[in-house]
């Protein structure tokens, strides 16, 4: 074995995949062919679609596929909305509680504040006469001015129901700014912790590396509100693509399967084509359709031909090559391919976002 194979990464210079290894930031990449998914297959499952059936925007699924899918989809928007009516409930409890601590407190502050004025001077005058009484027994004061001065010094009132006067307004005005202090204190720590604790589809952009995003709810109620007219969606398109999707609004697919002739002598039942691997063609030209062929879809009757087709043949007659049926123009959906690997043949390439250096 020789030294250099021991020590392959003891190079004075960096090699290609040592150079790519430490790239950062947005990395980029070809796709390569085996990388597409095939215009047959299922956008869920990548398989060759069963029974298959499209939506308005021309993604393919097998029917189980999306049936199921949209199941679960509904099943999930019914439970976020039960988990976002516990939330409701829960805040609506907090906010009562909050609000019967902020009226406590200000009828404590108040109480307090009035036993402990008037029990001052009650306690004074006591300690006053008693000492008064102790130092001063047996003796009479002789001059009225001594007398008028201490009574102008320390009045006591005349009638004890004076000497506390409870204001009802002020106690109500004291409640009702208390608590508006409380309950807005209370909706910034809500706020602050339903970012990380509100059940919905935005469960990535709630990490704490993720900015924030135009639409994210950011209370309880913006979560309600974005739940309430919240639909199935098509998982076949991307985040640019993404629109609504319900059984009602999907299609049938019937590709025409190319088959041998059973009048050929060369195709024998050993080599011949069986239904689950015969190739889809164009119902008119007979061309084999491929990833490189535009595929269009009569959306009444659901037969598939290739864009040369289309254009001559569908588009100015206005009716379907196969069984006559009459077609308008929004009735020709093009159906979504991913490409053929080539720089021009659709998607090519794919970017991930990383972090960028920082030095």
């Amino acid at each position: 074995m020789t030294k250099h194979s021991k020590n392959n990464t003891a190079s004075s210079i960096f090699t290609y995949a040592e150079y790519k290894r430490l790239d950062y930031g947005t990395k980029k990449q070809r796709l390569g062919n085996e990388s597409m998914r095939v215009f047959d297959a299922c956008s869920l499952c990548l398989n060759r679609a069963r029974e298959p059936l499209v939506c308005q925007e021309g993604h393919l699924f097998c029917k189980e596929c999306v049936y199921t899918d949209l199941l679960t989809q509904k099943t999930n928007i019914k439970r976020q909305k039960a988990k976002l009516e516990a939330l409701k409930k829960e805040a609506e409890e907090e906010r009562t509680r909050a609000r019967e601590a902020a009226r406590e407190r200000v009828l404590q502050d108040f109480e307090r504040g009035q036993l402990g004025l008037g029990g001052s001077s009650a306690l004074g005058s006591g300690v006053g006469s008693k000492a008064g009484d102790i130092k001063n027994s047996g003796k009479e004061s002789t001059t009225p001015e001594s007398d008028e001065k201490t009574g102008s010094k320390r009045k006591q009132p005349s009638d004890s129901s004076s000497s506390f006067k409870f204001s009802s307004s002020t106690v109500s005005e004291l409640q009702e700014k208390a608590e508006q202090a409380a309950l807005k204190k209370l909706e910034e720590e809500q706020a602050e912790r339903m970012k990380a604790k509100l059940p919905d589809f935005w469960l990535p952009s709630l990490t704490p590396t993720a900015t924030a995003k135009i639409g994210q709810p950011e209370t309880l109620e913006d979560a309600q509100a974005q739940m309430e007219v919240a639909k199935t969606v098509c998982r076949g398109g991307g985040s640019d693509s993404a629109h609504n999707l319900a059984i009602k609004n999907l299609i049938p697919v019937k590709f025409t399967l190319y088959t041998p002739s059973s009048s050929s002598t060369s195709a024998t039942p050993s080599t011949e084509t069986k239904k689950e691997d015969a190739e889809p063609m164009c119902p008119s030209c007979k061309k084999r359709l491929s990833n490189s062929t535009l595929l269009f879809l009569c959306k009444p009757c659901g037969h598939v031909t290739c864009k040369t087709c289309t254009d001559t043949l569908v588009r100015p007659s206005k009716q379907c090559i196969v069984c006559d049926v009459k077609l308008k123009e929004k009735d020709v959906i093009e159906l979504k391919r991913e490409g053929t690997g080539f720089a021009g043949g659709g998607l090519a390439e794919t970017s991930k976002s990383g972090i960028a250096f920082q030095g």
